[in-house]
């Protein structure tokens, strides 16, 4: 597996905070975080969902009290 070679390794000179804003690979990591977190929050909401439908075997009675319920 290839490793990504910083700018210091390198040996190309630092950039600037506002310089590395405006670069791609800036973006192109921050895109792919912000996707795969997108996909989980999304996966986390599906699931509650359904889970709570109603008449879900694994659902509850919400005015159901904790010891009928063993939870």
């Amino acid at each position: 597996m290839s490793r990504a070679v910083t700018g210091q390794e390198s040996g190309a000179a630092p950039i600037s905070a506002w310089q590395f804003l405006g670069a791609s690979d800036f973006w192109f990591q921050s895109m792919q975080n912000w996707q795969s977190e997108f996909l989980a929050v999304g996966v986390l909401i599906l699931l509650s969902i359904v889970l709570r439908q109603h008449a879900s075997p694994e659902s509850k009675p919400v005015t159901a009290p904790h010891a009928q319920t063993s939870a």
